[in-house]
C-alpha cells in the first residue's frame, strides 16, 4: 500500500508562462472589500521563475508568487530564508489577546493586511451547546469586550463566540485557492484542502504581518504524496493522515497529487491537511480541482471558483517534472480504518489488529465516551455519515453504550443538520450537541464521569490525544479516529469492536452488522442561512478606546522592552532539556490555562509544568 521513492514526480502541466490572463474584481471574501489579485501572483511567479528556471511545485508557485521582492534569487529548498507577504492573518481567542497586546504597543492605528479574530477557544463544554454557551459569553466576558472592542479600534473582523471553530469557518469564508495564510494555531493547515498554504505561526509572527512587516520562513522542502485508486467502506480522510503521521515531515510541506484525489472532497482533503500537524509538517496542500469549485460553490463563492479556474494550470497546479524532495504513493484501494492511540495520534492501529494490541498491552477496553467534531472533523460530510451510522442502530433500537458528545463546526453546519434532522439523529442515540467550539479537544471540558486518577479509555475524531489533553486526567487513554468509526465504537461500547465483522445485538436480541457509512459531502438543500455572528470593522476606529483594568487577572498591558543594546546574548544557560516527545501541551498546556493567555505574568506560571 505504501512505498516510497525519491525526487522526481511528473505531472501532466506543462511548463510555459505564455498566458493571456483573464483576471475580474472579486472580493478575497464575503467580508472583505480587498481584491483576489490572482494577475499580481502570476506576474510575481513569473519574475521568479525567469532566475529559477525549472519546474515548480504548487507549494513552490504560492510560496514564490507571495514573495516580498520577487526578484529573489538563489533560493534553495531546505536553506534559504524567504521574505514573505501573506493575504490574511486569522486569530483564536486564545493566542489572539497577546498577539493584539503586542500591536497596541506598537503604536499603529490599523492592521495592515485582512485580518479576524475567532471565539472558540475558552467556551467549556458541561451541560451542552445553549447553557455552555451562555456560561461562556458571562465568564468570559472580560476579554470578549477587550477582543471585539480592540478589533473595532485597529480593523479585524471579530466573530462571536458561537460562530463556529477557527479553522471551519476560515474553510467556509475566507480560504480560496492559492492563498498564503498565517494562523496563530497550530491546526492552520486546514485551509490546504481548499488549496491555499495555510501555516500555524506564534503571535509575534502574525504580529510582525499585521504590521506590515514581511514573514520571514526558511523555505521548506517539499514531500509529495501520490494518491491512487479511490476510498470506499469504511475508510475515510483521516485514514490518510493517520497513515502519514508514522512517516514524518518536519520542515517539509505535504503536497498532494495524482488520480485519487479528485475522489476525495474538499472538507475532506482539509482534515488530511489539518492532521498534516501531528507529524510536524510546515503545512499541506492540495492542488485546485473541481471538488474545491463545488465547495466555494456551495458557500456563495462562485465567483472565486470562476476566476481560480483562469489560473489551474499556471498558479494553482504543480508543472510537468517538477522535483519533491520525497514521495511517499498511497493506494486509497487498501486503506484500512486506523484508530491511533493512546496518548500520541503517531501511534496507529489498523481497525483489524487493534482489539488484540489493546488487550496485550492492558488498555481499559470499556469506552466511557466518545466525541465528534473539533476542527479535524466537523464537516457536514462528517455529521452526514456519523449520522448513517446512528440511524442503522435507530433501525435496531439500539442506543449508544458510551456517553457521546457532537461539536458541528460552525453556526452553519449546526444549522444545516438541525433542519436536516442529523442533531436528532445523534439525540436519539443519547447524543449531546455542544457548541460550535473546540471545547474536549483542546481540554474545555469539565468532565464529571470519572475522577482524576481512574483508568478509563475515550475515543474521539479529534487531533491530538497527548496525556491529559482532553481532561486533564493522565489515566484516561485517549483514542482518535474518524467520527464514523467513533459513532460505531460508542453503540458497542467496546474499543475491540471492529465495525467490518462484528455484530451488535438489537433490541430483539438478534444480530446485526452495521452496513459502511454514507452520506452527502455538501447538504443537497444548500446550507441552511444564518446570520453571521460578526462584527465587521468600522471604517475608522481611532476614537475608539480599548480598556484594560489594571487588577485583571487575565489581561494586561504590556510594558515595553528597553531599546535593545546591539548586543547579542551569548553563552546563555540551558533552563530545561528535555529527553523523547515534548509537545506544545508539555510546554504550556492549555485547557484551564487559557484563562490567562492575556496576562503575561500569569501565564508565563504555566511553563514546562508538563
Amino acid at each position: 500500500m505504501l512505498r516510497c521513492a525519491l525526487f522526481r514526480a511528473r505531472h501532466l502541466m506543462p511548463l510555459t508562462f505564455r498566458f493571456e490572463a483573464r483576471n475580474m474584481s472579486v472580493s478575497l471574501s464575503p467580508f472583505d472589500s480587498e481584491v483576489l489579485d490572482y494577475d499580481k501572483y502570476y506576474h510575481s511567479l513569473k519574475c521568479v521563475n525567469e532566475t529559477l528556471c525549472r519546474p515548480l511545485t504548487l507549494s513552490e508557485k504560492i510560496l514564490y508568487s507571495h514573495l516580498s521582492d520577487p526578484k529573489t534569487k538563489d533560493i534553495v529548498r531546505g536553506s534559504s530564508y524567504l521574505n514573505l507577504s501573506p493575504d490574511r492573518v486569522t486569530l483564536q481567542d486564545a493566542t489572539a489577546q497577546m498577539a493584539i497586546l503586542q500591536f497596541m504597543s506598537s503604536g499603529l492605528p490599523r492592521v495592515a493586511v485582512p485580518s479576524t479574530v475567532h471565539c472558540d477557544h475558552l467556551i467549556i463544554a458541561r451541560e451542552g451547546s445553549h447553557k455552555d454557551l451562555f456560561d461562556a459569553t458571562v465568564t468570559n466576558k472580560e476579554v470578549y469586550d477587550f477582543l471585539a472592542s480592540a478589533s473595532a479600534k485597529y480593523g479585524l473582523g471579530f466573530w462571536h463566540p458561537g460562530s463556529g471553530i477557527i479553522h471551519q469557518i476560515m474553510l467556509e469564508n475566507y480560504c480560496f485557492p492559492g492563498a498564503l495564510i498565517i494562523g496563530t494555531d497550530s491546526h492552520t493547515p486546514n485551509g490546504g484542502g481548499l488549496g491555499g498554504l495555510c501555516i500555524g505561526v506564534g503571535g509575534a509572527d502574525a504580529v510582525d504581518v499585521m504590521a506590515g512587516l514581511s514573514w520571514e520562513l526558511k523555505c521548506p522542502k517539499v514531500i509529495g504524496v501520490e494518491l491512487t485508486g479511490k476510498m470506499s467502506g469504511w475508510t475515510s480522510p483521516k485514514d490518510v493522515a493517520d497513515i502519514l503521521t508514522v512517516k514524518g515531515g518536519t520542515g517539509s510541506i505535504i503536497e498532494y497529487f495524482g488520480p485519487g484525489v479528485d475522489s476525495i472532497s474538499c472538507t475532506g482533503m482539509a482534515t488530511i491537511c489539518n492532521m498534516g500537524a501531528e507529524i510536524g509538517a510546515t503545512t499541506s496542500v492540495f492542488p485546485f480541482n473541481d471538488r474545491m469549485v463545488d465547495f466555494l460553490q456551495a458557500t456563495g463563492r462562485k465567483d472565486i471558483a470562476q476566476l481560480a479556474s483562469n489560473y489551474k494550470t499556471k498558479l494553482l497546479s504543480p508543472d510537468k517534472n517538477c522535483v519533491y524532495d520525497r514521495v511517499i504513493h498511497i493506494d486509497l484501494d487498501k486503506l484500512e480504518p486506523h484508530v491511533n492511540g493512546p496518548y500520541t495520534p503517531d501511534l496507529g492501529h489498523p481497525i483489524s489488529k487493534l482489539k488484540e494490541q489493546a488487550l496485550a498491552a492492558g488498555w481499559p477496553m470499556e469506552i466511557s465516551v466518545g466525541l465528534i467534531g473539533s476542527c479535524t472533523n466537523s464537516s457536514y460530510e462528517d455529521m452526514s455519515r456519523a449520522a448513517s451510522i446512528a440511524r442503522q442502530a435507530i433501525n435496531h433500537g439500539v442506543k449508544a453504550k458510551s456517553k457521546f458528545t457532537i461539536t458541528p463546526g460552525s453556526e452553519q453546519i449546526h444549522a444545516t443538520i438541525e433542519r436536516d434532522g442529523l442533531a436528532d439523529v445523534f439525540r436519539e442515540i443519547g447524543g449531546l450537541v455542544l457548541a460550535n467550539a473546540c471545547g474536549p479537544c483542546i481540554g474545555q471540558w469539565a468532565r464529571r464521569d470519572k475522577k482524576k486518577g481512574d483508568r478509563n479509555t475515550i475515543v474521539t475524531s479529534y487531533n491530538r490525544n497527548f496525556t491529559g489533553r482532553n481532561d486533564a486526567n493522565p489515566a484516561t487513554h485517549a483514542f482518535v479516529a474518524s467520527p464514523e468509526v467513533v459513532t460505531a465504537l460508542v453503540l458497542a461500547g467496546d474499543l475491540g469492536f471492529n465495525p467490518i465483522t462484528d455484530d451488535l445485538t438489537a433490541a430483539d436480541g438478534s444480530k446485526f452488522k452495521l452496513h459502511p457509512p454514507t452520506g452527502d459531502t455538501l447538504p443537497q438543500s444548500g446550507f441552511q442561512s444564518v446570520k453571521p455572528l460578526y462584527q465587521p470593522p468600522p471604517a475608522d476606529g481611532s476614537d475608539l478606546k480599548v480598556i484594560v483594568d489594571p487588577k485583571s487577572e487575565r489581561l494586561q498591558v504590556l510594558e515595553p522592552f528597553a531599546r535593545w543594546d546591539g548586543k547579542d546574548l551569548l553563552d546563555m544557560p540551558i533552563l530545561i532539556k528535555v529527553k523523547g516527545k515534548c509537545t506544545t501541551d508539555h510546554i504550556s498546556a492549555a485547557g484551564p490555562w487559557l484563562k490567562y493567555r492575556g496576562h503575561l505574568d500569569n501565564i508565563s506560571n504555566n511553563l514546562f509544568i508538563g
